[in-house]
């Protein structure tokens, strides 16, 4: 089930699903001791005898306000009468989830009202030797283990303490035993608008807080909920205590005033680009910051649901999906978070050049399925694209920054020895690059995506050379990776398919397998320079591609490849439509076209997209085929940095055609006009004014 509306500040990240709870809740790092874990920790309401759970029967419209981290949600339920319009945010500086309440009594009499949330955590990712406890010092509830503690409290609008009771003291609460024979859980109790009051239990636990209020016919209410992420009792009770010093509303507004003041702080043209896509460009920027670790790692995707498909997670730093979102990142303007995850990879490179495949957000190694050892043969278990990737986005990121005091101590313990490596890593029968796992992580071999990474980690590696001043260096690596172009010509472009093949592998024997199917990340081709999008070569691969994976149906868009059975829906289609696929083929349209049509077409691609989001602006990793609903992992972290970066391609292909017909220089989209013009020349020129669009 998608994570609709994700909230965090790096450290704290809470994610509901599309009936408003909270499914899961990470602390201290986003993606790693997940402590709710895809449990239930719902919002319910007791209104004239009567109680209802969030979920069926309910109207639930989940989104952001505009520019910020902070939900817009509305809660309509036409029997009981009442309308509630939520708002939710973690604080940006300190680990507190907050929520806004606004009762809004539809009916014709005064009535009271009993707003109940239950907690259902089970710490450290595990329900054993946890306790909940009411805590008469703060009246709130604490759940605690180990060195991981939540205090959760409320207030209503205009009264002392919790549930309007003098502070210090409980309104209702409850806490008890779940998951046992008879025992199903606490929130049972709130069923029937009362909570027992039992102050502590202890093994696998679950809690109730309760708020009451009465709102006058027509008239509206407000309450507010919070929770609090510390490491020791203290700390929780010292968060309760600023929450309740300054006051919920607050930390919702500085929180909402920050986040619009980041997302903000650059201004590309998006203006030029459809609403629709601006305001998703936006949104994305947004929703990437939810899944970035504060010590640097960039997390693939926080949706414990998946959990159910393949007995694992999305919540781990894959390289070469972080190089890219670092990318994204850079070319929008936020170089510090790219540093950070930088830094992040230099730390866990391995002494002989090459990452692995994927790493925890605290920098431990994460699980793998890629073995070191296959049919009697030692391999490595490594995604060689990741390492290359990563060189490459280290590259633009300089190109963009010019920051010579953040790459220097990189140069050296990461930039040449990735080099090497993927200088050594080579078959030595063909040249291309050894075999190893695709970025699918299905298959092992040369992949034509893994060249074309290749051949742009070593071309990014010689420019660093250059620059400082290895020139014997550069010129190596520079051979190598035409080496490497010219072995790909020779193997990896096949005549009798008119088209270059996705992959090629060995027999027991030796002999070289050719793998032709249809995959989008034949795209890697010519992202990273191994060759021009207008190559004859690129566009007849591309031309293929699109007749193959063009999903037929009226959801539209580009499948991963022919066949994919990952989430299938139809036997009768490639695949399902990816969202980075499809604006693969956006990207491949923009760096070929030859016309205006062309670029229409991309971004049309891109209005595709922002039309397939979910109403929060939330993207997934692909869609249904039929229904266009959000498939697996959602948010994938993926999904949005390549609509970003994409989105920057139309506005630097745009940019090429409105140069200043002053001076002929064309602006840079990811810069404000005063920085474009001041880094070009040195001066502000009237006439640029006037006539540029930046």
């Amino acid at each position: 089930m998608p994570r609709d509306i994700p909230v965090g500040n790096g450290r704290l990240l809470v994610c509901f699903d599309k009936d408003y709870a909270i499914r899961d809740l990470y602390f201290p790092h986003v993606g790693q001791e997940n402590h709710v874990g895809g449990r239930y920790c719902r919002l319910g309401l007791w209104v004239g005898g009567r109680f209802s759970w969030v979920g069926p029967g309910w109207k639930v419209e989940l989104g952001y306000e505009p520019d910020t981290l902070v939900t817009r949600v509305n809660l309509y339920h036409p029997d009981l009468g009442v309308l509630l319009a939520c708002r939710d945010a973690v604080d940006f500086h300190e680990n507190i989830y907050l929520r806004e309440i606004t009762v809004d009594n539809l009916a014709a009499e005064a009535r009271e009202m009993r707003l109940f949330f239950s907690l259902d955590f089970s710490i450290y990712g595990n329900a054993v030797g946890d306790t909940a406890a009411y805590d008469p010092q703060t009246g709130a509830l604490v759940h605690y283990k180990g060195a991981r503690y939540f205090l959760a409290n409320g207030s209503v609008e205009g009264e002392g303490g919790l549930g309007g009771a003098a502070p210090g003291h409980p309104g209702q609460f409850a806490v008890g035993q779940k998951g046992q024979p008879g025992k199903e859980g606490t929130f049972k109790d709130a069923e029937d608008g009362e909570l027992s009051g039992n102050p502590i239990a202890q093994g696998s636990v679950d809690s109730v807080l309760g708020l009451t209020l009465t709102v006058e016919s027509a008239s509206q209410g407000k309450a507010y909920f919070w929770l609090a992420a510390g490491e020791s009792w203290a700390e929780v009770r010292s968060l309760d205590a600023l929450v309740k010093h300054h006051g919920p509303p607050h930390h919702l507004q500085r929180t909402a005033d920050y986040w619009h003041l980041w997302v903000n702080k650059e201004t590309p043209p998006i203006k030029w680009l459809p609403e629709k896509v601006a305001n998703l460009y936006h949104r994305s920027l947004l929703v990437l910051r939810t899944q970035i670790d504060w010590q640097g790692g960039i997390l693939a995707g926080n949706d414990s649901d998946v959990i159910q498909f393949n007995r694992d997670t999305y919540s781990y730093v894959w390289p070469r999906d972080g190089a890219l979102v670092a990318n994204a990142l850079d070319l929008a303007g936020f170089p510090e978070l790219s540093q950070n995850f930088f830094l992040f990879l230099a730390g866990l490179i391995e002494k002989d050049g090459y990452l692995l495949h994927k790493y925890n957000p605290d920098g431990t190694l994460a699980s793998s399925w890629h073995p070191w050892y296959q049919e009697g043969r030692l391999q490595l278990p490594i995604q060689e694209d990741s390492t290359a990737l990563a060189v490459w986005a280290l590259w633009h990121h300089f190109v963009l920054y010019r920051n010579i005091e953040f790459i220097k101590p990189l140069y050296r313990s990461f930039v040449k020895r990735a080099a090497d490596f993927m200088c050594n890593y080579r078959d030595e029968e063909t040249g291309l690059p050894a075999a190893s796992y695709d970025l699918w992580e299905e298959r092992r071999g040369i992949l034509s995506f893994t060249v074309g990474a290749v051949f742009g980690g070593l071309t990014a590696a010689a420019l660093f050379c250059e620059i400082f001043g290895e020139r014997d260096r550069a010129d190596h690596y520079r051979r190598e990776a035409a080496a490497i172009r010219d072995a790909a010509s020779a193997h990896l472009w096949r005549e009798d398919l008119n088209r270059f093949c996705r992959m090629l592998s060995r027999r027991a024997d030796g002999a070289l397998v050719v793998d032709a199917t249809c995959d989008a990340s034949l795209w890697g081709l010519f992202a990273f320079g191994l060759y021009n999008a207008d190559d004859p070569r690129i566009r007849a691969t591309m031309a293929a591609l699109k007749e193959a994976l063009w999903v037929k149906t009226p959801a539209g868009g580009l499948a991963r490849y022919e066949n994919d059975d990952y989430y299938r829906v139809s036997p009768e289609l490639p695949g399902n439509p990816w969202f980075i696929c499809t604006l693969w083929l956006a990207d491949y349209l923009i760096e070929s076209g030859r016309s205006a049509q062309e670029l229409d077409e991309a971004i049309q691609l891109l209005a595709w997209v922002a039309d397939h989001a979910l109403p929060s602006g939330v993207l997934a990793e692909q869609v249904h085929p039929l229904t266009g609903e959000p498939l697996s992992i959602t948010p994938l972290t993926w999904s949005h940095a390549t609509f970003i970066a994409t989105a920057h391609r139309v506005l630097r292909r745009s940019a090429k055609e409105m140069a200043c017909p002053a001076c002929g220089a064309t602006p840079l989209p990811y810069m404000r006009r005063d920085d474009w013009i001041e880094r070009l020349y040195g001066t502000t020129c009237d006439s640029i004014y006037g006539i540029c669009k930046i």
